[in-house]
């Protein structure tokens, strides 16, 4: 099988969360929320690189390795993100494909912001990947009754059937996520993740099911919902 790299955009600032400092790097159990997303893929041996897209200020002052410590050294040379999370991914494919990976190369791409990761669903997503020509992601059907909204009142009820939330990691070969990504941009496209890129394409990637607490950390009570999660994992987010 070809090679597997993941790909961490970390170039945002997380303005929803309303801290002062990046959500990536703010503390969870003792080490930065990046630390516990990186984890998972450190310690997977399929895994042949972890490629980090950084603010070009956090690249310039080094607080990024501080704050990762021994960590930092088990990565590849980060590169500066871009505006948009779209934009951290593709730089960070392009960052791949010059230190030597190949367009048929597998990349996983992972919120930095997503440190609950359990090495089960890492696992389950690696193992569908050669019987998955079009790419994979972990998602999780929905569970709750969905509402339509408008000026705060509800519309009504949507079907919830065949409906799933995406999560990360998601899947897909370099070159045509690299593809699809730089055509997007072209196009002025918004993408919100990489499987929506890759459907734009034609694709249809599998959905891969994994836990409901694979959590974003997006608002200020997700850190403490990601603490009592990893507290209940025994250590890290890549816990069984």
């Amino acid at each position: 099988m070809d090679k597997i790299w993941v790909v961490i955009p970390a170039g945002g600032r997380g303005q929803r969360f309303g801290s002062a400092q990046a959500k990536q790097y703010l503390t969870l159990m003792d080490r930065p929320v990046l630390a516990h997303a990186i984890a998972p893929f450190l310690g997977e041996e399929r895994i042949a690189g972890v490629q980090l897209a950084l603010p070009g200020e956090d690249l310039a002052t080094g607080v990024w390795r501080h704050l990762l410590g021994a960590v930092a050294e088990r990565l590849l040379p980060p590169v500066v993100g871009g505006a948009e999370r779209a934009d951290s991914v593709r730089l960070g494919l392009e960052a791949l494909l010059s230190q030597g990976a190949l367009g048929q190369d597998w990349v996983l791409v992972h919120d930095a912001a997503r440190p609950c990761l359990r090495d089960r669903d890492l696992h389950a997503l690696l193992d569908v990947l050669p019987d998955s020509p079009q790419g994979a992601l972990l998602a999780v059907p929905v569970a709750d009754t969905l509402k339509r909204e408008e000026a705060g009142h509800s519309l009504g009820t949507v079907d919830r059937h065949h409906l799933w939330g995406a999560l990360t990691p998601q899947a897909f070969p370099l070159g045509p996520l690299l593809t699809a990504l730089t055509r997007a941009k072209e196009q002025g496209l918004a993408i919100t993740d990489e499987a929506s890129a890759m459907e734009r394409e034609g694709w249809h990637p599998r959905l891969v099911r994994g836990r409901s607490d694979n959590i974003k950390i997006t608002y200020p009570d997700d850190l403490e919902l990601a603490s009592a999660i990893l507290a209940a994992h025994g250590s890290r987010g890549g816990a069984a």
